[in-house]
């Protein structure tokens, strides 16, 4: 049973490494709390009980993260992952150019969605991260749009690992990316922040 218990969790971004996949890396989190950056969808919303704006039928959200607590999803474990500052490995990247972006799952979900969030031009690393850090659109989505869920099983199940194509916002310096897999069967989406160095 407890074996059980820690295999699960849902699934990360590795690819570039997120702040949580490192943090696994160096034996600060396990895999379960690596997977688990979990909180209610539809980001940046600060409400729950929200309805899908193009699947009504899906599950209504939970509560999304708090600011400040957005890096650990409001998760116990991992709290450390909101420390604010600038002092988190990065990945050097180019405004403009193609990152690839790759996700893992342990418990694979019917999705609706995933979105892309790049902190603002002018944000404030030694601040939390907040909703006022990011702009307020994602650079970046894909989504599914076939409804209802549970008549598609097929089409929304993500492929293992899922990977994502995107271009990179005009942007210079140390900026944070949020990565959102919003599920449509739960009231949830799991939460990655990438620390991006633009040269």
């Amino acid at each position: 049973m407890s074996d059980k218990k820690n295999e699960l969790r849902h699934g990360h971004v590795f690819s570039p490494e997120s702040r949580a996949y490192f943090a696994w890396q160096e034996g600060k989190l396990d895999t379960g709390a690596l997977n688990q950056r979990e909180a209610g969808k539809f980001f940046p919303a600060t409400a729950s009980g929200l309805r899908d704006a193009i699947a009504a039928d899906d599950i209504v959200n939970s509560t999304p993260p708090a600011d400040g607590q957005i890096a650990s999803a409001g998760q116990a474990t991992g709290k450390f992952l909101d420390t604010p500052g600038s002092d988190w490995k990065k990945h050097d990247v180019k405004s403009g150019e193609t990152l690839t972006v790759s996700w893992n799952y342990s418990a694979v979900h019917l999705t609706r969605r995933w979105n892309y969030f790049m902190t603002r031009e002018n944000w404030d690393p030694s601040q939390p991260l907040s909703r006022a850090q990011f702009e307020a659109q994602p650079f970046h989505m894909v989504q599914l749009t076939e409804q209802p869920f549970w008549s598609h099983n097929n089409a929304l199940r993500p492929p293992q690992p899922t990977v994502h194509d995107m271009t990179l916002p005009e942007r210079t310096g140390y900026h944070v990316m949020l990565a959102v897999w919003e599920v449509a069967d739960t009231g949830n989406a799991f939460y990655q922040v990438i620390d991006l160095d633009f040269k």
